[in-house]
């Protein structure tokens, strides 16, 4: 039986995780004003890099809110804090950044590699911060 509800919450818990990774690739897809999906279909890799780095920076404190959350509200609430600070991580890329769409539409791998950066960074820092 303990086996038979390990597997159930391990289920509902990894199933809460992807469906969050949806919803912040989604959002971060929508809100963002160059076309990553279609810059990465025609083999731009500093979209691709940047993009990479966003996930990875949201997953990072995912998986800390997956690890210490004591209940399905707690994982909720630290991910939506982990979407928002990734979303602002991207506003001060942007405002870091002049051009920064034009630089990723033109292929420019500095200026994606250090958004990538500021992503991963932002979701080590949330994720660290998480306590009780």
């Amino acid at each position: 039986m303990q086996y038979t509800q390990a597997l159930s919450d391990f289920a509902l818990y990894f199933g809460m995780g992807l469906g969050f990774m949806l919803l912040y690739m989604v959002l971060y897809l929508y809100v963002t004003p160059h076309r990553e999906i279609t810059l990465i279909r025609g083999d731009n890799l500093p979209a691709a890099v940047v993009l990479a780095g966003a996930l990875l920076g949201f997953a990072l404190p995912l998986a800390g809110a997956l690890r210490i959350a004591n209940g399905l509200l707690d994982v909720a609430a630290w991910a939506f804090i982990a979407l928002v600070a990734q979303l602002a991580a991207y506003a001060g890329v942007a405002l870091l950044l002049k051009n920064f769409t034009k630089r990723i539409n033109r292929g420019e791998m500095a200026a994606a590699v250090l958004a990538a950066a500021i992503h991963i960074s932002v979701g080590l820092v949330n994720s660290a911060a998480m306590n009780y």
